[in-house]
């Protein structure tokens, strides 16, 4: 088999690993969970742009697509449920 061919078959799994992340992120309706597969989303596109001979793209993705974008999405949602499910909005009486 020829080097090329084997790239190739590499970047096609690649691909159908970004494909089968993004599906399961749009489809999966708890955002802490989607916050999870988002960071594998972001993973599995920082593999394919390193196969596909971008490193600072993939460094980019690693750093935004897989840490700080589910870490703002976890934080948010930890504050929304905290805020909303204690019914107090802090005033005493």
């Amino acid at each position: 088999m020829n080097g090329a061919v084997a790239q190739d078959y590499v970047i096609a799994v690649a691909l159908v690993l970004v494909t089968v992340s993004a599906t399961a992120a749009a489809l999966t309706r708890d955002p802490m969970r989607q916050a999870v597969v988002l960071a594998m989303l972001g993973l599995c596109l920082a593999v394919l742009f390193t196969l596909l001979q971008a490193p600072d793209v993939a460094l980019s993705q690693v750093a935004v697509g897989t840490v700080v974008t589910p870490l703002l999405i976890l934080l948010t949602v930890r504050k929304v449920r905290g805020t909303s499910s204690g019914g107090d909005d802090g005033r005493r009486r």
